[in-house]
């Protein structure tokens, strides 16, 4: 009876995005670097590089920990991957949750 109370109180955290909530103010203030290449709101003017602004945040969130663990190496990797470098899994998700609630232009 134990083992099924937890199972369920666990299940629902996960479910409700509880058990680790990204923080896109978080994102937002970690994002100044970003800003440069993919403009301030994640809509960049530079055709090479893409906007981020309305991408879904598990694509972001997968892509950037791509470049970060070297698993993404064609395209711009070689800008990106020392960017990653330094990001936790927590500041991938902030930017991620931060940029997904940008309108795309």
């Amino acid at each position: 009876m134990r083992k099924i109370v937890l199972f369920t109180a666990v299940a629902g955290l996960l479910m409700s995005g509880g058990a680790m909530a990204a923080d896109a103010a978080a994102g937002k203030a970690k994002s100044g670097v970003c800003a440069a290449c993919h403009g301030a709101d994640g809509n960049s003017m530079v055709p090479m590089y893409p906007k981020l602004a309305g991408q879904h945040a598990t694509y972001l969130e997968a892509s950037m920990k791509a470049y970060r663990d070297g698993q993404r190496t064609g395209g711009n990797a070689a800008i990106m991957a020392p960017m990653a470098k330094g990001l936790s899994d927590a500041d991938i998700a902030n930017l991620a949750a931060y940029y997904s609630q940008q309108a795309h232009k």
